[in-house]
């Protein structure tokens, strides 16, 4: 019998589209669409007004918690849920370099939450520009792109793209990339 045309699963990339809303004047939100427009995820951040630290927590479209980043004195660290238990803690976020136009972040993922060894995500960007690619290894895993139209010379920081590689954590990457615009 001949293998099929057509596979039974498709292995492309996915696109989401990120709005920010502004909510109060002690955080802003993110509402996170996919190509047809349906909402996917929330994204809540907030900043507490007598402490430089930021909490960001991802949830899906039910408002379900899924991953709760916070920037503690030692950097980001992303945690199950609402948990900020050390048993709980999915990854954690180290500076390469730091500028206004160029950006590299290193996220290390908890070997306890996963199979195999510890996995190594670099982060690479503008998050000015709202521009970030993440690799694993030499692999694209996400890019990040603002939202241009044709005929524009200014584009709108609060709108931009993510495309999203087949073979990868769709909640892990949206809760990197948020750590990498540092919560904003």
């Amino acid at each position: 019998m001949a293998e099929p045309i057509f596979p039974a699963t498709w292995e492309i990339p996915t696109d989401y589209t990120f709005r920010k809303y502004r909510v109060g004047l002690k955080g802003s939100d993110f509402k996170v669409f996919d190509a047809y427009g349906n909402l996917l995820y929330l994204i809540q951040c907030r900043s507490f007004s007598m402490s430089p630290r930021r909490v960001v927590t991802l949830l899906d479209a039910a408002d379900s918690p899924l991953i709760t980043a916070a920037h503690l004195d030692e950097g980001w660290q992303g945690f199950k849920g609402y948990s900020w238990e050390p048993n709980d803690l999915l990854f954690t976020v180290q500076k390469l370099a730091y500028s206004t136009f160029k950006t590299e972040l290193e996220v290390l993922v908890s070997s306890e939450n996963l199979r195999n060894e510890k996995q190594k995500f670099i982060l690479k960007g503008s998050p000015f520009q709202r521009s970030c690619t993440i690799y694993m290894g030499d692999s694209i895993v996400a890019q990040a792109n603002p939202l241009y139209k044709l005929k524009k010379f200014i584009y709108s920081r609060n709108k931009f793209r993510l495309t999203l590689y087949p073979g990868n954590d769709h909640p892990l990457a949206l809760a990197m990339l948020v750590t990498f615009f540092g919560g904003n």
